[in-house]
């Protein structure tokens, strides 16, 4: 804990100096006055390294981002300390002095600087938005309030692994396809740029007549290397163009309500939806949040926008009254029987078990649909490479045999 060296007098007017041990120097002024000391001056310990330190930091801010990576291990590092008995602006001190990352040193020691000038944890994260969403900073609220913050920062750290998890799974299952587009591209290169040149130079030294599968096979090449370019380019254009039109909120819901219609990728937008759904208001509501504010902060995480904007509806006509299933069964965007299980949820007055029960069936449906979508990709991009490599090696194997029958005969 910081330590204040102080110079004041007392009761009888004598002068008197000493250190005193004090979260901030708030607490330090508010621990001398109940002395019964009129303080003179206030200086912590060290206080010039510090001033220098928080003189510096709006430099270190520009060369250090803070972004979202460290919200997770800003948290996990508060909850050890937390629940082995320390508060919380002592914990966010020692982490600001110990911990060795840049960036979550920097933010550790923005957020010290806020608590110990008397903010609460909450108000001093909500000067970092780039790490703290709302939802974060309202759980920490919530928590602060109930007295229950270490429980609060378990809740919000397992919310949080779950939602990483399924990230990585997502870019995990989409590796193997990528590598095998990779590799069928690599391919298409070598026979174009190194394997036909010789070939048709072969072909076309021994004057024989060339059999249709290979000369499409020639003139498919020779299409590919005067104009494969124009195409590539053509691609690239229109990938960044459909990107940047996404940006935008008219992209996003029309490009999200496409999405929707896709085979496989509408199921798994649905099951992405009613995840987030699940996670986000159990954790919420188990934490103490209004059901109205839990649900607007709820509808900032569902990532369609057809899906949000259908869910702002329906959370308009919870806080009209009406019950929270029978208004998400309008929106036709939640499966009958999520529904039900809401509704057995409103029915026994504790909905936080049933969207428990709900996330983790639909994390496990998740992981069925992205195992699907793995094998029909990989499917599709291992056949189209075998016909590719069949077709090649078909109209080399019958131009060889149709030059070598011509010089048999003549």
């Amino acid at each position: 804990m910081p330590s204040f060296a102080y110079s004041a007098r007392d009761a009888a007017g004598r002068d008197v100096a000493g250190t005193i041990e004090a979260p901030s120097r708030r607490d330090a002024l508010r621990l001398l006055a109940a002395r019964g000391l009129q303080v003179a001056a206030v200086n912590e310990t060290g206080a010039a390294p510090a001033a220098a330190a928080r003189a510096a930091a709006p430099a270190v801010l520009h060369a250090v981002p803070l972004t979202r990576k460290q919200r997770l291990p800003f948290l996990e590092a508060l909850h050890d300390l937390v629940t082995s008995g320390m508060s919380a602006g002592e914990a966010v001190r020692l982490l600001s002095v110990r911990i060795k990352d840049p960036g979550l040193r920097l933010l550790c020691t923005g957020l010290w600087e806020r608590l110990s000038e008397g903010a609460p944890l909450s108000r001093a994260m909500a000067a970092f938005p780039a790490v703290f969403d709302s939802s974060t900073i309202s759980l920490i609220q919530a928590g602060e309030a109930t007295g229950s913050l270490a429980d609060t920062l378990a809740r919000l750290i397992a919310h949080l692994n779950e939602q990483r998890d399924l990230r990585t799974q997502l870019l995990t299952a989409l590796a193997y396809p990528g590598l095998l587009v990779v590799v069928a591209g690599g391919l298409v290169l070598f026979f174009l740029t190194f394997l036909l040149p010789r070939l048709q130079a072969l072909f076309t030294s021994l004057h024989g007549e060339l059999p249709v599968s290979t000369r499409i096979l020639v003139g498919g090449a020779a299409f590919a290397l005067h104009y494969g370019i124009f195409f590539v380019a053509a691609a690239v254009l229109g990938a960044v163009s459909l990107w940047r039109w996404r940006q935008t909120e008219a992209g996003r819901e029309a490009t999200d309500a496409w999405l929707l219609r896709l085979p496989l990728a509408g199921p798994f937008a649905v099951s992405q939806t009613v995840l987030a759904f699940s996670q986000t208001l159990g954790v919420l509501l188990a934490n103490g949040i209004t059901a109205s504010e839990a649900l607007r902060m709820t509808e900032r995480q569902i990532a369609n926008r057809v899906h949000r904007r259908a869910f702002h509806a329906a959370t308009d006509r919870v806080l009209e009254g009406e019950a929270l299933s029978r208004a998400l069964a309008r929106t036709g965007c939640f499966p009958d029987l999520v529904l039900d299980r809401l509704t057995v949820g409103e029915n026994t007055g504790n909905i936080v078990p049933s969207l428990r029960e709900i996330a983790r069936n639909y994390q496990r449906i998740i992981s069925g649909q992205l195992n699907l979508f793995v094998k029909v990709i990989a499917t599709v991009v291992l056949l189209a490479v075998f016909v590719l490599v069949g077709f090649i090696a078909f109209a080399i194997v019958s131009a060889v045999f149709k030059v070598s029958a011509s010089f048999k005969l003549g």
